[in-house]
């Protein structure tokens, strides 16, 4: 029973049809999927990644209209890596970052950016060997940004490594770095100081990262967390996922998320994130819900002009 790399990682926006352009217009992902928080339906959850949506390449913003600028600070990640091809795509992604006004860093194998809201991304030369995730846009299919690589975030390893050593089956690579490798997919956790100023949640952080895992496992792995004191939820029916929650000792809040049932479950793969999707117990309450969303439309369709 192992972890299959990183499911989604969910983070914060104050401008929902900004992310939209930049996450679809100039990263070039496919919005997959158009929701609201659950737990908050007057918030939007807006799933970005590949055709499908998959586990492993779902970016995922909850909007809070106008929310503050936040920052990175201590038991919060502050970095998400993304796979491409080759230094090609590495220069070919500096040049098109530049052509959005978005100024890059080149390192020797990677590319490091920001989005309009200081969400800080780097860009990494594949060398996984797991399934490319793209989406069709009009990105160079070679240069395509093709799921996860991994995150980074501030905290100190030796608090940290217990769970996700002992717990977790995280195995190590290098000091304050770790693997979480399952039978199709891989990503990594990595761990830097934390800054002094202490860090504030708000629009461009990250408000959780997930781990994916076979939703024949989901009772076993929350036994497991719950063995170890971590003090995870109890497992959440999301629909399109199940779900269960804890931190890690240093603070950053974990997901456990099933591979399953997926997004197909209420749309047609061709119709993904066309259209506000509500889970059962939601739709509803569909009319009120719609009354207090930002209004977004699809930006496939926009695209094609259909």
């Amino acid at each position: 029973m192992k972890l299959d790399g990183i499911h989604h990682i969910s983070c914060i926006t104050g401008d929902a049809a900004g992310n939209v352009d930049f996450y679809v217009g100039v990263l070039g992902l496919r919005l997959a999927k158009k929701t609201v928080n659950q737990d908050d339906p007057s918030v939007y959850h807006l799933f970005y990644g590949d055709e499908a949506g998959s586990p492993g390449h779902d970016l995922t913003f909850f909007e809070y209209p106008g929310a503050r600028p936040g920052r990175a600070g201590a038991g919060m990640v502050h970095l998400l890596a993304h796979r491409v091809a080759s230094d090609a795509s590495l220069d070919y992604w500096a040049e098109r970052l530049g052509s959005h006004g978005v100024a890059s860093e080149r390192g020797k194998h990677s590319l490091r950016f920001a989005d309009p809201e200081g969400l800080h991304h780097e860009l990494i030369v594949d060398e996984s060997g797991d399934e490319p995730l793209t989406a069709e846009s009009d990105v160079p299919p070679e240069h395509r940004i093709r799921g996860f690589a991994g995150v980074r975030a501030y905290g100190d390893p030796a608090v940290t490594a217990p769970a996700v050593e002992g717990v977790l089956g995280f195995e190590p690579r290098g000091e304050g770095a770790w693997e979480v490798r399952g039978p199709q997919r891989g990503g990594t956790y990595a761990i830097d100081p934390a800054p002094v100023e202490r860090g504030i949640p708000g629009a461009g952080t990250v408000h959780h990262v997930a781990f994916a895992i076979e939703m024949a496992d989901e009772d076993t792995w929350q036994r497991q967390v719950l063995g170890s004191g971590l003090r995870p939820t109890e497992i959440i029916d999301r629909f399109y996922f199940h779900s269960v929650y804890f931190r890690e000792p240093g603070g950053v809040l974990f997901e456990l998320a099933t591979k399953g049932p997926g997004f197909t479950a209420d749309q047609p793969e061709s119709e993904l994130g066309s259209t506000l999707a509500l889970p059962p117990f939601l739709e509803p309450h569909r009319a009120e819900i719609e009354a207090v969303l930002t209004p977004l439309p699809d930006p496939r369709a926009a695209r094609t002009g259909a």
